[in-house]
């Protein structure tokens, strides 16, 4: 099992930046990727962007691309998604999720963080 808590949410106003944390414990030695997902209002769940557990791989979706990165620390067990320029329409709750293989689908999941952005 891996469990997952994200921090790092909040108020901020459209061009603003903010930094997303995702802590990860329990059996860290098994996760392929981690990503970040997103779910606003009356919306489904939207993939945000992902990152290999060990290599350089990364993807990003492309409402997102040159506005967010995903980075990790292996020491911290700990995966971020710093998010600039910063639009209404990032608005939603971010969930952290990490996944053993890159043929699953995420089977683990944070409890997720509230992101609302005021234009």
């Amino acid at each position: 099992q891996v469990q997952l808590v994200e921090s790092g949410g909040g108020l901020v106003q459209a061009g603003d930046s903010l930094r997303l944390s995702c802590a990860a414990s329990g059996r860290t030695f098994s996760i392929y990727t981690m990503g970040w997902f997103r779910q606003a209002p009356g919306k489904e769940r939207e993939f945000v962007a992902e990152i290999s557990w060990s290599n350089s791989y990364t993807a990003y979706a492309d409402s997102v691309k040159g506005r967010f990165t995903i980075s990790r620390d292996n020491a911290k067990n700990t995966v971020y998604l710093q998010m600039n320029s910063l639009k209404a329409e990032d608005t939603a709750v971010y969930y952290c999720a990490a996944r053993q293989n890159i043929l699953s689908d995420y089977p683990y999941w944070g409890q997720g963080t509230q992101v609302t952005v005021s234009s």
